[in-house]
C-alpha cells in the first residue's frame, strides 16, 4: 500500500473496514434473538461474522501481494474455473438448495456461492480483452459478449436474478468506458426487456413479486410480506431511531434480519441519521475505488478497477433500494454489512485486487 500515493489509499482501507466493523455490530443486534430461536446452541451469528472477518483481512493482505493477478492468463483459467463451479452448484447432491435458489456448494461445515466469484472473475478477464483492442479500429467484438453470456445463462438456471443483474450492469458500464458506441446501449435495452419478459414468463413469482413491489400491502402475509415489515421498520423510525438493540421488527417479524434487510434494521435503530452515515461510507469509498483507477498503469487494470468499484455500488444501491421498496424484492446482500462468510470474504477480496492492480 505505500506505494500508492493520495488519500484514497487510506479512505478506502479506512471506510471498508468501518463498514464491516458495524456490520458485526448490527449482525449482533439483529441476529441474536433469530439465532436464539432458529439456531439454539449454535454458535451466534456475530462471532461467525468476527470469524469471517479475520478470514477476509487475511485474503486482503495475501491478494495485495499476489502479482500473479495482473497476468491475463490467471483471470482467463480463474474464470474457467468459476464456470465449472456454476455447472457443479446446478448438479443435485452437490448444490445446495436456500429460499428457493441453488446456489450454494457445500464444502465440509462450510458453504461457497459460486455466483460471487464468476462477478470477479468475469469483469477482470474482460477488462484484459478489452485492453487488447487497438485505438481508432472497432471495439465491438462478439468473444465480448460470449465471455458475459455464458456465466449469466448458468446463475439464471440457479436461479439468481440479483447476481445477473449486478453483473450484467457492471459489465455494460466496463463497456462503455471501454469505448463502445452509444447507439448500442439501445439494443441492449430492448434485449433487457425482452429477457425480463421472458424470465416472467418462464417464471411467474417473479411477477409476483413485481405486483408486491407495486401494492405490497395487497397481500401483506404473503408476496408482500418483507417488503411491509422492513417499511414498519423504517417507517417509525424518525431521524434518531430508536436506539441501538431496540428494534422491534427484528422479533420474528422480519425474516432473517441478520441477513438482506440488515439495512432495515439500521435505519430502525438509528434513524436517518444512521443510514445516512453508512450512505456517506459508501461513497466515500466508491470515490476512493475509483480514484484507484487513475492510478492504473496499464489500460486492463483501469477497466479492471472500474468494473470492480461499479459492481461494490450496483449491490449497495441494489440492496438499499430493495429495502426502502424502490424496487422489487431480490436476494442481495449489503456489502461488507450483512451476515455471511461468502459475501464478507469476497468484498474484502475485491478490495485487495483494487489495490493490487492499482500500485
Amino acid at each position: 500500500m505505500a506505494v500508492l500515493r493520495g488519500k484514497e489509499s487510506y479512505l478506502l482501507l479506512v471506510t471498508t473496514l468501518m463498514l464491516s466493523i458495524i456490520g458485526i455490530i448490527f449482525v449482533y443486534s439483529a441476529g441474536t434473538y433469530w439465532s436464539a430461536v432458529h439456531y439454539s446452541g449454535k454458535m451466534p451469528f456475530y462471532m461467525k461474522q468476527s470469524m469471517y472477518f479475520a478470514v477476509a483481512i487475511v485474503v486482503f493482505l495475501i491478494t495485495i501481494r499476489l502479482n500473479i493477478l495482473r497476468e491475463q492468463s490467471f483471470w482467463k483459467m480463474a474464470y474457467i474455473f468459476s464456470l465449472i463451479l456454476l455447472v457443479l452448484v446446478l448438479i443435485p447432491g452437490i448444490g445446495l438448495v436456500r429460499n428457493g435458489s441453488q446456489s450454494w456448494i457445500g464444502v465440509g461445515p462450510l458453504t461457497i456461492q459460486p455466483a460471487e466469484l464468476t462477478k470477479i472473475t468475469v469483469i477482470v478477464y474482460l477488462s484484459h480483452i478489452l485492453a487488447q483492442h487497438k485505438t481508432g479500429t472497432p471495439i465491438i467484438n462478439w468473444r465480448h459478449g460470449f465471455v458475459l453470456v455464458l456465466p449469466v445463462v448458468l446463475i439464471m438456471l440457479q436461479p439468481d436474478f440479483g447476481s445477473v443483474f449486478i453483473l450484467v450492469v457492471s459489465v455494460f458500464l466496463l463497456f462503455f468506458v471501454a469505448g463502445y458506441p452509444l447507439k448500442l446501449y439501445g439494443m441492449f435495452m430492448v434485449a433487457g426487456v425482452a429477457g425480463l419478459v421472458g424470465l416472467i414468463a418462464t417464471a411467474p413469482y417473479r411477477l409476483t413479486r413485481i405486483k408486491a413491489f407495486l401494492d405490497p400491502w395487497a397481500d401483506p402475509l404473503v408476496s408482500g410480506f418483507q417488503a411491509v415489515q422492513s417499511l414498519m421498520a423504517i417507517g417509525p423510525a424518525g431521524i434518531f431511531g430508536h436506539g441501538f438493540g431496540q428494534s422491534r421488527q427484528k422479533f420474528l417479524y422480519l425474516p432473517e434480519p441478520q441477513n438482506d434487510f440488515i439495512y432495515a434494521i439500521i435505519l430502525e435503530e438509528v434513524g436517518l441519521l444512521g443510514g445516512l452515515v453508512i450512505l456517506a461510507l459508501f461513497v466515500i469509498a466508491i470515490y476512493a475505488g475509483y480514484k484507484f483507477a487513475v492510478q492504473a498503469k496499464t489500460r486492463a487494470s483501469y477497466y479492471a478497477i472500474i468494473g470492480l468499484v461499479t459492481m461494490l455500488t450496483v449491490q449497495a444501491f441494489l440492496n438499499i433500494s430493495v429495502v426502502i421498496g424502490l424496487v422489487p424484492v431480490t436476494g442481495v446482500t449489503l456489502p461488507f454489512i450483512s451476515y455471511g462468510g461468502t459475501s464478507l470474504v469476497t468484498m474484502w477480496l475485491i478490495i485487495g485486487i483494487i489495490y493490487q492492480l492499482a500500485k
